[in-house]
């Protein structure tokens, strides 16, 4: 298997993970000369082929988060509920 297959696996198991609209939360970027702090929320745009998820940061910041390269989760269902408020 080629490197494109791999990640195109992966980045079909992710766009079922994180459909859109789901809300995550950054852990930490890798070396990103412009990154956004940690603990940013933001909503899942969509996932791409190759595994990059495309988020809409509430801080009003676009930006593509690779797998393997940057750290973040789903907002747990409290979380959610919390922002829910």
């Amino acid at each position: 298997m080629n490197e494109f297959e791999r990640l195109a696996r992966i980045g079909k198991i992710l766009k079922e993970e994180y459909p859109e609209g789901t809300r995550i939360v950054l852990l930490g970027m890798g070396d990103d000369p412009h990154p956004i702090a940690a603990g940013e929320r933001g909503t899942v745009a969509f996932v791409d082929d190759i595994g990059t998820l495309h988020v809409n940061f509430d801080n009003g910041r676009r930006l593509g988060l690779c797998y393997g390269e940057d750290s973040y989760r789903k907002l747990t269902a409290a979380e959610f509920a919390e922002e829910m408020k």
